[in-house]
């Protein structure tokens, strides 16, 4: 799967958006970047050293003595002890100053993802999501860690070299920086084309995430139809896209490292040559030139650290500009500037003039001028052909999505401008795919209500009718249910949600197409949980079992049209229109009437 095309983030509006995560820590900082500055500075003075030792046994008889030799050698002595000091603060505190950043900026992605609506979940992959909020931050983390550190020192050493080496010999200094501008040229113009490579990489590994959870998350029906070959082959398609695009990038680092290479062979060849001719013609004496050689493999040797920092710089960056792309994604159902709580809810809801059309497909109108109104307990049952928006209907309530037209109302207030907290606190929901946590019954139960006690669980499972079977299981309340349930069967994971939402104990509740799924005494059992549920609060029923609504106060029959009939059951029967012949193919399939 190829990547889609995007505009690429430019690197400086990228460090813009990264600089605020060093502000929490900028102590820290400044101190791993003193340590830095500590080693750089230790390991600048052995030069010096060996200058001063060499033209003293040049010089004039008695120039070095034993104890000057001593003096200097205690003098590197310390400053190593200082540079290991230095280095262990740095190994450490600095890895840990990432390791902060790290988690401060998956909190806030994390924070970012629970605000985004199902628009966006309905467009992204969750292998995508998963490859972001993991390898992409561990990236990234070494940025922080390292970037400002490696980039210091090779600066100090840079500046400095270019100050000494000046001193020493201005002629030779601007032969050997002159080859830098040339240097710079190609290193960015093999770092863009990394950067644009290693893009697509991180891509194509939240494709194969992706692929590699959609799999294994339904290896069931893989089995079931024993296509673990065509899975293997899907794997093998995507693996071996990446393997391309490896290839890629890896020749786009060999000519890097390649020209890298060049250039630092040619300012070693101009010390040498020009270095020597100068000594031959007395420009320089043979101290300073021992000084020299050693300078400029100091500072080649920076040069080299911030060739074998840019991999790790283009990874930065591109996990940064990944991670800049989710926090980007607009939170489009979010709280008004003036919203207020929504309390003492008696469930009256009106749909006033109501229409919606997804933000992917706007000419296509799934909903449009709906007029419709549900006095406070009354039990609404939604029904009609596939496509006509019921799910959609009962989705608009809790603002999963925002209308695009019209309003709806609770007890006379705009949804919208009422908290999303205290809104979907007063609405539950029963759907046909129950979604069970990872953890014990207990656990999912009490996914209802916060601070839940072991008493009020048990209560709201004896109402769901569910306290009989939990107890039959191998550890009661407290049996792992294993991921998404999967210990569990159909009828006793929606018990399981129905005691979830007692535990809530909702004003307003929907249920959608709860018992379809189900075997005949499974839907017995869970219709009558879902009786005891609905009584006394205001609920919607989306059914695709008619038989399961007979009872409702009112029966709204939604088509793409929009509500074509509303009625009781027996209201819509003797009129004989689109319900009766739903109910009527229904019946003629052989389902319970």
């Amino acid at each position: 799967m190829q990547q889609p095309q995007r505009h690429q983030i430019p690197t400086r509006v990228l460090l813009k958006r990264f600089i605020p995560y060093f502000y929490k820590y900028k102590w820290l900082l400044a101190s791993d970047l003193l340590a830095a500055s500590l080693t750089t500075v230790c390991e600048l003075v052995l030069p010096l050293i060996v200058r001063r030792i060499t033209n003293g046994a040049l010089g004039t008889a008695g120039a070095l003595t034993t104890g000057l030799v001593l003096k200097l050698g205690a003098l590197y002595i310390l400053l190593r002890i200082i540079d290991a000091g230095a280095n262990y603060y740095m190994q450490s505190e600095g890895h840990n100053m990432g390791a902060k950043i790290e988690t401060d900026m998956r909190h806030d992605l994390f924070h970012h993802l629970q605000q985004l609506s199902f628009s966006f979940y309905n467009n992204t992959k969750v292998g995508q999501i998963m490859s972001r909020i993991t390898s992409d931050l561990f990236d990234i983390t070494e940025f922080a860690h390292h970037a400002p550190e490696n980039f210091l020192i090779s600066g100090i050493k840079v500046v400095i070299a270019f100050i000494v080496l000046s001193g020493m010999n201005i002629y030779l200094t601007l032969l050997i920086f002159a080859v830098l501008p040339f240097m710079v040229y190609f290193t960015r113009y093999f770092n863009q084309l990394m950067r644009k490579s290693g893009r697509e990489c991180r891509h194509q590994v939240g494709e194969i995430n992706a692929q590699v959870e959609d799999t294994l998350l339904g290896i069931r029906v893989v089995k079931s139809f024993a296509n673990e070959q065509l899975e293997e082959e899907k794997f093998d398609a995507g693996n071996l896209e990446f393997l391309r695009l490896k290839k890629k990038r890896y020749h786009y680092m060999a000519g890097f490292g390649t020209s890298t290479r060049l250039h630092d062979g040619l300012m070693y060849i101009i010390v040498v040559v020009a270095g020597a001719l100068f000594l031959i013609h007395g420009k320089i004496g043979v101290g300073d030139y021992t000084a020299y050689l050693l300078y400029v493999s100091t500072l080649l040797t920076s040069i080299r650290v911030i060739v074998d920092s840019t991999e790790q710089f283009q990874n930065g960056m591109t996990g940064i500009e990944r991670f800049c792309e989710i926090m980007d994604a607009p939170a489009e159902i979010k709280d008004s500037p003036n919203a207020k709580p929504l309390e003492n809810v008696r469930g009256e809801i009106s749909f006033e003039h109501v229409g919606f059309h997804y933000s992917d497909d706007q000419t296509h109108e799934v909903l449009s001028d709906l007029d419709l109104h549900v006095s406070p307990g009354q039990n609404v049952a939604v029904v009609g052909p596939s496509g006509g928006g019921k799910t959609t209907l009962c989705n608009l309530i809790p603002r999963f999505y925002d209308v695009t037209a019209g309003r709806i109302t609770i007890d006379g207030k705009d949804i919208r401008e009422v908290t999303l907290e205290s809104l979907r606190n007063s609405i539950g929901m029963v759907q046909q795919e129950v979604y069970m946590f990872s953890g014990t019954v207990a656990d999912n139960i009490a996914y209802g209500k916060k601070n839940a006690t072991r008493e009020e669980v048990i209560e709201a499972a004896r109402r769901a009718g569910a306290d009989s079977f939990i107890r039959q299981l191998p550890n009661g309340y407290d049996t792992y249910v294993g991921e998404r349930g999967v210990k569990l069967s159909g009828g006793q994971k929606q018990r399981i949600s129905i005691a979830r939402v007692f535990l809530k104990n909702p004003p307003i509740l929907v249920l959608d197409e709860a018992t379809s799924a189900l075997d005949n005494e499974s839907e017995r059992l869970v219709q009558e949980s879902l009786e005891k549920l609905a009584h006394g609060r205001t609920t919607f029923t989306i059914a695709h079992r008619l038989t399961t609504i007979r009872n409702a106060d009112i029966i709204w029959v939604l088509t793409e049209d929009g509500i074509q009939e509303q009625g009781t059951h027996k209201e819509l029967m003797q009129k004989g229109g689109l319900y009766a012949q739903l109910y009527a193919m229904y019946t003629e399939t052989g389902e319970v009437a």
